[in-house]
């Protein structure tokens, strides 16, 4: 008979458990070595991409925020994610909670459809957009910039939303069903509340995937509303301006601070996504 402390204490199974955790290890280094890397050389010198900087100074970023040549991009940046962010989570909240309440024929064939973008490469999407937005003589705009990102956010906001709503007691909608409120009462006073955290997360999913788009924002930027990234994508081409490690040191804090106010909004609330 094989006791459980014998099988815990398997000197084949230790090494393992060693091996996976060695392993793992790696995985996450190597997941954080561009960080690690570029962090530090956020605060080198002026003149040259260099680690590890020689002396350390905040002189990129201050070349950053005093320069219209970055500080137009990143509002832009701002603009094209917020106004993408709102017209995602407008078409994806309800379009989420309709997909995960109702069973209809072909939901499946719909769902692949919605989700297409994910699959599809974005210098396929950028392509077709591109055309598309051309024939309209929209290209170059900031409204085909929000259109584009629209398109590839979307499913994300819808996923969550579909996650969120699949796991709220439907219970308690019947009741307000019951007591007399009509769907769009229902769903703003009982479903809403319910779904703050899968709202939040949505929102600033949506947000941080607009901001970070290149492949999209270099097919349909014009030459007056190039956003960030491809702000930086140009000057890695061109210039090699050492100022990148600045932005791309502020964009990782960005999301760092993005993803930590998500999961601190589904923290807070009773419901468990």
């Amino acid at each position: 008979m094989v006791f459980l402390s014998e099988i815990i204490h398997d000197p084949l199974l230790r090494r393992y458990r060693s091996m996976g955790t060695g392993l793992a290890v790696i995985v996450y280094l190597y997941l954080l070595l561009p960080i690690l890397v570029t962090i530090p050389m956020a605060f080198g010198p002026t003149n040259a991409l260099t680690f590890p900087p020689e002396s350390y100074s905040f002189a990129l970023f201050e070349i950053f925020f005093s320069s219209a040549d970055w500080l137009n991009p990143l509002f832009q940046s701002l603009k094209v994610a917020v106004a993408t962010a709102a017209l995602a989570m407008l078409a994806g909240v309800p379009a989420g909670y309709w997909i995960a309440r109702h069973e209809f024929a072909g939901k499946g064939l719909v769902t692949g459809l919605i989700m297409g973008p994910m699959i599809v490469p974005h210098i396929v999407t950028a392509l077709g957009l591109y055309l598309y937005f051309s024939y309209f003589r929209i290209s170059g705009t900031t409204l085909s910039i929000v259109l584009g990102h629209v398109m590839v956010t979307l499913p994300f906001v819808i996923v969550i939303i579909v996650a969120g709503v699949n796991k709220l007691d439907r219970n308690l909608e019947f009741g307000a069903e019951l007591m007399g409120a009509g769907p769009m009462r229902m769903f703003l006073t009982v479903v809403i509340p319910q779904l703050v955290p899968s709202l939040v997360s949505a929102a600033f999913f949506a947000f941080l995937l607009s901001f970070d788009e290149v492949i999209i924002s270099l097919f349909l930027a014009g030459p007056g509303n190039v956003t960030l990234p491809v702000k930086m994508y140009t000057a890695l081409q061109w210039e090699l301006s050492p100022v990148i490690a600045a932005v791309s040191t502020l964009l990782t804090a960005i999301s760092l601070l993005a993803t930590i106010v998500a999961i601190a909004s589904r923290k807070g609330s009773s419901v468990d996504l």
